[in-house]
């Protein structure tokens, strides 16, 4: 019976969460201040090479894969400075989904209350650090490429400019 409560509580966060992560005000999320801002130590995403992310990262389960009316979780081929800042945004969202899942996996003993409980809730915290993980390690290679996209539209944006007056 614990086993199948234990199932029903993760059942019921991950459901959870997702909808409490679409509702989430997105003007909360600033890239650039903590606790989304990379820390120094993380070298701009480039700590988290040890653990190969970019091998591995395309293969985890991706919410906006299933719900469409989510915001796909990659950039276009002709991509524009406002949606790449979007995405940088998304990034920020589901990196305090997936904490706030880990800041609830002791529920789990709860249910559980032995070792099994204590290492339930352990896997369901490693569980849920890759995509913290991801969100860490994207997130500079999007600010830099919305900068950098920012720059070119406001270059095309004079030079029309130039061209009419």
């Amino acid at each position: 019976m614990a086993f199948f409560k234990s199932v029903i509580y993760v059942a019921v966060l991950g459901v959870a969460s997702h909808f409490i992560g679409e509702a989430l005000p997105r003007k909360w999320f600033v890239w650039d201040r903590f606790p989304w801002r990379d820390f120094s130590w993380e070298k701009k995403g480039k700590v988290y090479d040890v653990l190969k992310i970019r091998a591995w990262k395309d293969r985890v389960p991706d919410m906006s894969r299933l719900f469409k009316r989510m915001v796909p979780k990659r950039v276009g081929k002709c991509p524009k400075a406002e949606d790449v800042w979007r995405l940088v945004r998304e990034t920020c969202v589901a990196e305090v989904v997936h904490f706030g899942l880990c800041l609830l996996s002791p529920g789990i003993w709860l249910f559980w209350r032995n070792t099994v409980g204590v290492l339930l809730s352990l896997l369901f915290v490693l569980c849920n650090l890759p995509f913290m993980f991801i969100q860490r390690y994207n997130r500079p290679t999007l600010v830099a490429l919305a900068t950098r996209l920012e720059k070119r539209e406001e270059r095309k944006k004079n030079a029309r400019t130039d061209t009419v007056g």
